[in-house]
């Protein structure tokens, strides 16, 4: 990386903070007031053991490197659930808590969609393909079993699984989506990943091309996330 790129990265990463913070006060409007409590909280619990026990210099920069990061903690929280509030009930909100997704996670959004806006997206990665749907249930279930059949043609072998979102018996929360997701048992080594998205090309490549709706989560909380750890 040039020197010069440094400080723009440095910007970028103060930008999506910013961003984030000013996204979750519109929900949560006392943020600031929490997150300054938190850090002067545990500075405070610092400063009284250093006066207790000694030396003060030492437990003081202890106690504010502490408290910053557990200020951070709370932050990310913070900004994860209202970023999720923003989508919760929008049409592509699954696939926007998808797109949080860390590395060795192939998100392809809205695989398949109906005119009720039903919807489809695939997931490729340890676990095999998930196929996770968003809308009425029965409608849901039915295009689900539609592209279950479609995907298990070209798999190969690898697991078809099929995931509703919503908050209903049998349903995951978009809250707790991307966790189910890293949670399901791992099928395929990295080079069956590989060759299992050159066979789903094949399949893509005969479908028309759907614009999905864009919500706050990719840009907010994983730009926050990103922000946070120095990316």
């Amino acid at each position: 990386m040039a020197k010069n790129d440094a400080p723009e990265e440095k910007t970028g990463r103060l930008k999506q903070i910013r961003s984030a913070y000013q996204l979750t006060k519109k929900s949560d409007p006392r943020i600031g007031l929490i997150l300054a409590g938190i850090f002067l909280a545990v500075v405070a619990v610092f400063v009284v053991v250093g006066i207790l026990v000694g030396p003060l210099l030492v437990w003081i920069p202890l106690g504010v490197a502490l408290g910053f990061l557990a200020a951070t903690i709370i932050f990310g929280r913070r900004v994860e659930k209202a970023a999720y509030s923003q989508i919760e009930g929008q049409a592509g909100a699954a696939a926007s808590a998808l797109q949080t997704l860390r590395r060795g996670w192939n998100v392809t959004p809205a695989v398949a969609v109906t005119k009720n806006a039903d919807i489809v997206h695939r997931v490729v990665g340890r676990p095999g393909i998930v196929l996770v749907g968003e809308g009425q249930p029965s409608r849901v279930k039915n295009l689900l079993a539609a592209e279950g059949k479609k995907h298990q043609r070209v798999a190969g072998g690898a697991p078809v699984i099929q995931v509703v979102a919503g908050k209903g018996e049998g349903e995951i929360d978009i809250r707790k989506l991307t966790k189910h997701v890293m949670k399901l048992p791992q099928a395929l080594q990295p080079s069956e990943i590989t060759d299992l998205l050159q066979r789903l090309k094949a399949l893509d490549a005969v479908r028309p091309q759907v614009p999905m709706p864009k919500g706050p989560l990719p840009t907010s909380m994983k730009g926050a996330r990103q922000a946070m750890k120095g990316r």
